[in-house]
């Protein structure tokens, strides 16, 4: 079983974060926090990077490039959802499920108010 943050936001839709080990954010940290709007965690990102390149000798900096990957992955979902509570989401609940499409029945089974979001025509 996996779990999922759920935020939510007046007026919009729910959105599902997993809450596990980022596999995007430690490959591609900048360009996957970028691809999710968490413009800040990804300037910081990339601008560590630049900074290790530059002054660090090339072991070093091979070690604390992978330091910096480890740290990405396993934080890239709560950068995400540091982004999404600066944009007005409030983590609202903590879902378990095999995965998203089960998260979903379970949320929208137990909170149906926020079905009517997702499905407007069902309300």
């Amino acid at each position: 079983m996996k779990l999922f943050l759920v935020l939510v936001k007046p007026k919009a839709e729910p959105v599902l974060i997993s809450d596990s080990f980022a596999w995007g954010s430690f490959f591609v940290g900048p360009i996957w926090l970028a691809a999710r709007r968490a413009w800040i965690a990804a300037g910081l990102s990339l601008a560590t990077y630049v900074l290790i390149a530059v002054l660090a000798p090339p072991l070093l900096a091979a070690i604390l490039s992978l330091s910096v990957a480890v740290f990405l992955g396993l934080h890239g979902h709560d950068l995400q959802v540091w982004a999404l509570e600066h944009r007005g989401y409030t983590v609202v609940h903590l879902v378990a499920g095999n995965g998203w499409d089960e998260a979903w029945m379970r949320l929208i089974t137990h909170r149906p108010d926020l079905a009517a979001r997702l499905l407007p025509e069902a309300s």
